[in-house]
This record gives structure tokens, sequence and C-alpha cells, in this order.
């Protein structure tokens, strides 16, 4: 089958956000003649003036976009996706293929089924990289829903593959699914250390317990996620019906882990903790080669400047749940690499940092058992998982919002740091990843 002519077939994007403009700029390079986008209409001239000179079409709003272009992609927040495509499907082309570039599909699907023609195709989209990681290399999952065509599924493909993408082949379920279970809990991992520290009006990079490079890249990850728009994550997290399950587990495993801890059962505690680590990183596991970097090399991406020697063994809790949280789900999260994003698998190198380095794990059990200061942190932490969890639960997404925007505003002054900082570890991560494959 052939190509779509390049000089005549039209992309079209409905939403001139980060993602969105990157997609447009992506297949303009790539040699798209017409690649046609629009925003909310009270932006058109702004946005005219930001894209003049690159060669990509604005136009005016969704109408126009919808009526002319043969590969449509919404790059809306989820939220707000259904509201939009009720608005604006009914404009599609005849024959033409919608795609959508939302985290969680089940929504997206079934605003897709509910307000697009019946002579539209369907084949949507989910890059697992943010709008500040190269394309090339990176997943793409592909989901041809509703295209019955083989042409147009090939025309789909065409239009992809100039991303350069690897593309992994789900359904809307499969996806949903596999990003429920490798992003729901890191992600509510690493937005409740972000607001224990608010709310103990503490920067960890000030503080002994927060020193060293396995340190540092939690922070700097924990940062990253405050630097980007809140409603990345919401979506994910509130629309994604496979998530409520791996949130309610992971509060369940920080909180009975943490009673282990102020009880002081010894045995117990590290009885629980070792067959959670057996589960995910034991057997064939071992023989593979640890996603993260020597602590030395991660050492460099400190935030402070308190010196190595001076470090306070801390509990891990966020970490040693995440793991307790997965062994209760049957949950084994190196399945699931083929989805993985830039920042999961630094996510993911953390944890097994922890895990496999014995010296590390027993240092983090002894704190969780021992250290009277390390159950006052870890109180803050508990405290803020569970106003988190009960956010996401109760599906609000404006607590949610304001939740996430206040500990931002607490960390703004040293976000683009934290950004360059995890931005640079990614890149570190996928050059070691790349090189060991070759």
């Amino acid at each position: 089958m052939a190509d779509p002519d390049k000089a005549t077939f039209e992309i079209g994007i409905i939403g001139a956000g980060e993602m969105g403009l990157l997609y447009a700029h992506q297949f303009r390079a790539a040699g798209w003649q017409r690649v046609n986008v629009c925003d909310l209409p009270s932006r058109f001239e702004e946005l005219r003036s930001k894209l003049t000179g690159t060669g990509i079409n604005v136009l005016e709003d969704g109408y126009a976009v919808s009526r002319r272009s043969d590969y449509i992609i919404y790059s809306v927040e989820a939220a707000n996706l259904d509201k939009v495509v009720q608005e604006y499907g009914r404009a599609t082309k005849v024959g033409a293929i919608v795609a959508g570039q939302t985290s969680v599909k089940a929504p997206e699907i079934t605003a897709f089924e509910k307000w697009l023609p019946q002579d539209v195709h369907v084949v949507t989209v989910h890059s697992l990289h943010g709008p500040n990681i190269n394309p090339k290399g990176q997943p793409l999952v592909v989901i041809r829903h509703r295209c019955p065509d083989d042409a147009k599924y090939q025309h789909a493909l065409a239009v992809l593959g100039t991303l350069q993408s690897n593309m992994v082949y789900l359904t809307a379920t499969e996806h949903d699914r596999i990003t429920a279970d490798t992003q729901a809990v890191t992600h509510l991992a690493f937005i409740s250390m972000g607001t224990a520290w608010m709310t103990q009006k503490q920067y960890p990079w000030e503080n002994e317990t927060y020193t060293g490079g396995l340190e540092n890249v939690k922070v700097n990850m924990a940062l990253r996620i405050y630097g980007n728009k809140w409603h990345v994550y919401a979506g994910l997290a509130i629309l994604n019906p496979h998530a409520r399950r791996q949130i309610k587990q992971y509060v369940q495993s920080v909180s009975e882990l943490y009673k282990l801890m102020i009880a002081n059962e010894r045995e117990a505690f590290r009885h629980r903790i070792h067959k959670a680590k057996a589960f995910v990183f034991d057997g064939t596991i071992q023989a593979r080669k640890p996603i993260l970097l020597n602590d030395q090399v991660m050492d460099k991406f400190s935030l402070g400047n308190i010196p190595r020697e001076l470090r306070k063994p801390n509990s891990h809790l966020s970490l040693l749940a995440m793991v307790d949280c997965w062994y209760h789900m049957g949950i084994n999260p190196f399945d699931h690499l083929i989805c993985q994003t830039p920042p999961f698998r630094l996510w993911l190198g953390i944890v097994e940092y922890c895990f496999r380095n014995t010296e590390i794990l027993e240092e983090s059990i002894e704190a969780a058992l021992s250290d009277k200061e390390t159950h006052i942190e870890d109180l803050s932490f508990y405290s803020a998982t569970m106003g988190w969890a009960q956010c996401i639960l109760l599906g609000t997404f404006d607590g949610y919002e304001k939740r996430f925007n206040a500990t931002a505003e607490f960390f703004a002054p040293r976000l683009n740091e934290a950004k360059r900082n995890s931005t640079e570890m990614i890149r570190m991560i996928t050059q070691k990843t790349q090189t060991s494959q070759d």
C-alpha cells in the first residue's frame, strides 16, 4: 500500500500546548507540507505570531482543522477531551483518521464513540515521554480502535512513523492497565514526597537525610513532576479505571509498614520487605544489568551543598511501600518496560537501586525500625500520601490542582534546575540503555 503524499495529505492538531507543538514541529521537519494547528480561538493571533516562518498552518479553531485534515490529533487535557470532541467532532472530514494524545484511553475512546461520525476512523496514540524529550527511540503506543480499512491504518502508521519512535501496539484496555500498573503508584509516591517536604517547610537538599546519589535522584524527580502541568498527572490518576486499585493498595502498604515501624515489629517488618523484594527483584532478574548509574555519578546532581560524609540514613518508606504494593497486587514492573516512560525508567531504577544494594536496603530497614527522627519524617510522608489518595479517589480535579500548585509554588525557585538535572539523568540512562543493546 502506498504511503500518503506528504505534499497533499493534511495533518491536524487540535490543541497547541507543549506536546501538540512538539508533534507539529516534528511532522513539519519530516517533510509533511500541510500541518494544521489550532488552540483556543482567543489564542489565534498569539499562536500565529509564534509560528510565523515555521511552515505550520495556524487555523482559527477545531472546526477549521477538522473539516480539512486527513489525520486529526486531539492534544488536549484528558479532563477536557469530551467537551472538545463534542464541539468539533461533528465537523470531522469524511473518511479522516482521528487520534488523541491523552495518557488514559477509556474516557478518550468513550468520547470518540459518542461524538465522532461513524464514517471516521480511530487510530489513537500515546507518546510515553514529555515535550522536552526527543521522540526518536521512545515508546509510542498505537491503538487501532476503529479502522477496518487497512489503507487508512497504513496512512496513520506512515504519519506516526516519521516521529521515529518505537511503536507498541495495544488495545485501549491494555494501555490503561499497563500505565496504571507502572505510573499510578510512582506518581503518588513522588507527589507525596513533595507535599511532605512542603508541609514541613523543609527543602530536602538542606537536610542531611536527603544527601547522596540515590536521594539526589529522588529529589530531582519529585521536583520534575512539580515543574510540569498538574493535569498531566491528574488525568491518569483520576480517570484511569485501573488506577484506583493501585492507589488504594499503595496507601495500605504505606500505612501498614508505618505501623510496623513505630511498633518496632522488627521481624514482621523485615519479613514483609524481603518477601516483596524476592517477588520483584530475585530470580532471573538478578542477571540483568541494573537500570541506575552508580552512586558517584548521581552525586553530581545534588541541589544542595551538604557533604556526603554528613549523610544520615532514612527508611525510604516511599520506595519500600512501592515494592510492597507491587507484591500484593502481583505486578512485576519489569514486565511493562515495553511501555516505559523515561521518568518511569528512572523511578524504577531508584527502587531497584535501593533493593538490590544490600547495604542500602539493610540501612533503610534499620532506620525504619530504630530511628525516631525517621519516624517523624515519615509521619509527614504518611499524612501526605493519605491526603493525596483521598483527593484522587474522590475524583476532585479542583482539589488536585490546588494541592499540586501549592506544593509547586513552595519549590518554584529550584524547579528549573531540578528539571535540567532530571533531563540529564534521563539522557544518561537512555544512552546507557541504547549502548547495552548495541
